[in-house]
């Protein structure tokens, strides 16, 4: 069953239209991820869904609500933690849990809450002196102090250390082990493929593709790779030749290969005949960047 529903949403700033015609439904109890590179209309979509901006075109429905026209009913459904997400400098952990549970009609047990995100060691501390993970996880307990059904979470990792990032998405999995649905925006390919069981990927305002990452990466081909070094020269043309290659190019010192079947296997026999050997080898199966590649034309990151 769907829990949140989004039908041709458009949003526009002056002459500028940022979001154009996106629409995806999210499944109760899934991690649904938006997908895509900074000013793609990610923080845009899921503000309209938070009720946070008016839409200019297109519908949008929260647990069947309107966030426009039952705001009050949606604060109730839905915890947010905003991309900026910045609290006072002297503030409180503890004050702040207080503080945003008293918002709530039924709120959870924030002490329990805090103690299974790892900070209740920190209740007297100040919100500056919180490191870049403890604000994080101070944000996830705040997006679901209030028991929502619903958990959007806006560029959650950005900024964190690698090991901070992955203990955060340990934290995201366990949401969804609570029972509540996360509408995760992200523009990192490993968070995407780590945590999400579909993606929205948009690019320029508009849905490009929705599916698994799984099944984005099996739209583009069954392309794979090979990477490695040789031990002398080798002509190009020798392994261009091979009808499992599609194309030979030079990385430094190393030589890539792109093809498809049994690649390395009809690599290896060639580079045996001509008496090549080949250091280094490493294969490489098509990734989620090379499905966004094949979809926006441009990384991510471009």
């Amino acid at each position: 069953m769907a829990i949140i529903e989004v039908d041709s949403l458009v949003k526009r700033y002056g002459d500028h239209t940022v979001v154009n015609g996106v629409s995806f439904a999210v499944e109760q109890g899934e991690i649904f991820g938006i997908l895509g590179p900074n000013g793609a209309g990610k923080t845009t979509t899921v503000e309209c869904v938070e009720g946070l901006r008016t839409p200019d075109g297109g519908t949008i429905r929260v647990c069947g609500i309107d966030p426009q026209r039952d705001t009050g009913k949606l604060r109730q459904l839905l915890g947010a933690q905003l991309q900026a997400s910045e609290l006072p400098d002297k503030l409180k952990v503890g004050e702040a849990m207080e503080l945003y549970s008293s918002f709530y009609r039924e709120p959870a047990d924030w002490r329990e809450l805090i103690g299974t995100l790892g900070l209740t060691g920190k209740l007297d501390t100040q919100f500056r002196r919180l490191s870049g993970g403890q604000k994080q996880r101070l944000s996830i307990a705040l997006a679901l102090v209030g028991n929502p059904r619903v958990a959007v979470l806006d560029e959650l990792t950005t900024g964190l250390d690698p090991q901070a990032r992955r203990d955060t998405w340990d934290l995201i999995e366990g949401i969804r082990d609570r029972g509540v649905t996360v509408l995760l925006v992200t523009h990192f390919m490993e968070e995407a493929e780590r945590l999400c069981d579909r993606l929205a990927v948009i690019d320029s305002g508009r849905l490009v593709a929705l599916d698994s990452p799984a099944g984005l990466v099996a739209r583009v081909d069954d392309r794979q790779r090979i990477r490695f070094r040789p031990s002398v020269p080798l002509d190009h043309a020798v392994l261009a030749a091979l009808p499992e290659v599609t194309s030979v190019e030079r990385a430094g010192s190393q030589l890539v290969v792109t093809g498809t079947g049994n690649l390395l296997l009809a690599v290896t026999t060639v580079l045996a005949r001509n008496q090549v050997i080949a250091a280094d080898l490493r294969v490489e199966q098509t990734s989620l960047d090379d499905a966004f590649i094949a979809l926006t034309g441009r990384p991510i990151d471009a």
